[in-house]
């Protein structure tokens, strides 16, 4: 909404207050006036009595301005510096709503006439809500064209606006303010064949399986703006993902014409049942596995520190090498009580040769345990 302002100059520094003294100071600018207050007239604004009385000068009605901007419903300023009383209209408080750049999981209609519940999945102040779309939601394209709620499907990539109020549920739920389509995603729910690091992001390969022979049927390439989550709402580091996960994938529509085709990956929800780390505990696996890598090591690394995969494993029968008496009997103690461990594995320049360098941890006192046998 514009601000509608009121601007008055001054003509007269003694406007506001100033004493004789310093109004003698300002010769040119100001001069004395003689007028009559009449407590007997009273003002009044849409018919209802102020507190406020006018003087007269020289035949005219004059009222105090701060004042006279208070009941008429203005905010009055002062400035300074450019000698000006500034009246600014009362605005009503901006609402400032929540944003979500993702795409629609599902959509189905409520028990309410004309309402539609949207589960979306993305980025920005959330990452997977519900919301709730009515009569009062704007829905638009990218254009500004309005269009109708059937226009909205599993797979619509849109910009959300809605809130500010959340309830306090999982998944959150908010009212959608506004809608704002933004195209279409294909949706492929399948095994991931194989994920690998590229110069600009990660590649998540999908296959099938035909005569016995695994083939490659379609390469998603991710980069920064990809979300990853499992399907709590915990974000998935790419390192973690491996072959053999159950995955959801929004994707294209563009996809090339090669073979396999290649498209852009949007968002990934993993599917498998495998608990997966939150994103603080990855992270803190990372610094401590760094802070135990032998300085001799680091230079074969080919995994960067924030990229090293860290999982949670069962403590089974491993063993680990180069360790201290204490670490044996803290192992020895989590396989007597069939605990978990866990694991961070960094790729080397010699993993067709030795494969590479998996450290192990004790998930509770965050000991180091050793190095897992390379082959």
């Amino acid at each position: 909404m514009q601000k509608k302002k009121l601007l008055v100059v001054l003509t007269a520094v003694g406007l506001l207050g100033t004493s004789a003294a310093a109004a003698a100071g300002a010769s040119g600018l100001v001069g004395k006036v003689t007028g009559i207050f009449h407590k007997d007239i009273v003002v009044s604004v849409n018919g209802d009595k102020t507190s406020l009385n006018p003087v007269y000068i020289n035949g005219k009605a004059y009222l105090p301005a701060r004042e006279t901007a208070t009941e008429l419903g203005y905010v009055l300023n002062w400035n300074s510096k450019t000698k000006e009383i500034q009246i600014n209209s009362k605005e009503e408080q901006a609402v400032e709503y929540l944003r979500m750049l993702g795409v629609i999981v599902d959509i189905s209609p409520t028990d309410r006439e004309g309402q539609y519940r949207v589960e979306l999945l993305g980025h920005g102040d959330q990452r997977w809500m519900i919301l709730n779309i009515d009569k009062d939601t704007e829905l638009a394209d990218e254009n500004g064209k309005a269009i109708n709620v059937a226009d909205l499907k599993a797979g619509t990539r849109i910009m959300a606006e809605f809130g500010p109020v959340i309830a306090l549920s999982y998944l959150g739920q908010s009212q959608a303010h506004k809608i704002v389509v933004n195209g279409e995603s294909l949706v492929k729910e399948d095994v991931i064949q194989s994920v690998e690091k590229t110069d600009d992001g990660w590649q998540v390969k999908f296959g099938e399986t035909k005569d016995g022979q695994t083939t490659t049927s379609i390469i998603l390439n991710a980069g920064k703006e990809t979300g990853v989550i499992t399907s709590e709402g915990i974000d998935v580091p790419f390192a973690n993902l491996k072959a053999g996960d159950k995955v959801r994938a929004y994707y294209g529509p563009i996809m090339t014409k090669s073979l396999p085709p290649i498209s852009p990956l949007h968002y990934l929800v993993v599917m498998s049942d495998v608990a997966q780390l939150a994103p603080a505990t990855i992270k803190e696996y990372q610094e401590l596995s760094w802070k135990n890598m032998p300085e001799d090591q680091k230079s074969h690394l080919t995994t960067k520190k924030e990229d090293a995969l860290v999982e949670e494993v069962d403590s089974g029968n491993i063993s680990v090498m180069l360790a201290t008496d204490a670490q044996k009997k803290r192992l020895e103690e989590i396989q007597a009580a069939n605990g978990k461990l866990i694991s961070v594995v960094y790729d080397t320049d010699q993993n067709a040769l030795i494969g590479p360098i998996s450290m192990i941890f004790d998930p509770e006192s965050k000991m180091f345990l050793g190095v897992l046998p390379r082959k």
